[in-house]
């Protein structure tokens, strides 16, 4: 942009000397560093702070599968990367022991539940102790929270889709045994429910950057295109400032400055839903202020959307 507006000046100039306007003087032929030196001191290097431009990056909450019950897996019915809905089943584990045990735990039940009716009968005709009764309540009391126990047991052999989304670099199949272990996740699972772009702003150019301001982006996913968007928060933290619980003195430590992340939502609500995951782009953010140099940073951006069909990187 820098180089057009010189080429324009200079043409401009050329044409004004050819027509005989202005006469080539010593003003006139050191005219071109002056504009030069006004564009960058009263447009350009302000348009870093009105309108600050960063790399974008698409993500999304990734679950690591857990299963809540141990046991050898007897189904998988999902496919790698196909979209499911909250709920869809995962993979199932041999419910035989847990519904063997549900069983069990109902039959004690319809005893003790007996007992405590028989025992409450000779209680009421003053025939028996109330102490029996409370005796024989308590063990069904028990015996229901085993049951409820031993049923979500049961139904967790099932394991479910926590949200919208697709399950990545499936290996698990039929046969293998999976434990309740944190450790130890089986699958992983991608949240599409919800979109998250995020943009790596300079801390030199982040200072009037606020929630609610326009966003324009250019993804390389989707070259020629430039998708406009909203600033949802800049995130109050990063890693070189964070201090962490440790039982050692403060160490001293190369301090780097690093970029501020900014949180982006997109107007176009279907099209967040479809960018993969690692998805990047350019995005700039239109703040209040220098709001003259709005114009020439949405130029540049739509010529990087274009050279987005070309350049790799």
């Amino acid at each position: 942009m820098m180089i057009a507006l010189m080429a324009l000046y200079l043409a401009l100039l050329f044409t004004l000397v050819w027509l005989g306007i202005i006469r080539l003087n010593a003003f006139w032929k050191a005219s071109p560093l002056i504009v030069l030196l006004l564009l960058n001191i009263g447009l350009f290097i302000p348009m870093g702070w009105g309108a600050p431009q960063g790399s974008a990056l698409v993500g999304r909450n990734a679950v690591s599968i857990v299963p809540s019950v141990a046991g050898e897996v007897t189904d998988v019915p999902v496919m790698a990367n196909t979209p499911l809905k909250a709920g869809d089943v995962l993979f199932r584990i041999d419910p035989t022991p847990y519904d063997a045990q549900v069983k069990a735990i109902e039959a004690q039940l319809k005893l003790a539940s007996t007992r405590l009716s028989q025992m409450t009968t000779l209680y009421e005709r003053d025939a028996g102790r109330g102490f029996d009764v409370e005796q024989r309540q308590s063990e069904v009391d028990q015996l229901k929270a085993q049951l409820q126990t031993a049923q979500w047991n049961l139904d967790h052999t099932a394991v479910r889709a926590p949200a919208d989304g697709y399950v990545t670099n499936l290996a698990l199949r039929k046969g293998a045994r999976v434990a309740n272990l944190p450790l130890s996740p089986v699958m992983a699972f991608i949240d599409t429910a919800e979109t998250i772009i995020a943009v790596e702003i300079d801390q030199i150019d982040a200072r009037y950057v606020a929630p609610g301001q326009e966003v324009e982006i250019a993804f390389k996913f989707a070259p020629g295109q430039v998708l406009t968007g909203k600033v949802e928060s800049i995130l109050q933290a990063v890693a070189t400032g964070q201090t962490q619980v440790s039982g050692q003195a403060v160490a001293p430590k190369e301090i780097a400055t690093v970029p501020f992340v900014v949180r982006v939502r997109l107007d176009d609500a279907e099209f967040a839903r479809r960018l993969p995951a690692g998805a990047t782009g350019t995005a700039a953010i239109f703040t209040d202020h220098v709001k003259v140099a709005h114009l020439i940073r949405r130029v540049l951006l739509r010529q990087i959307a274009i050279l987005n069909y070309v350049v790799p990187f």
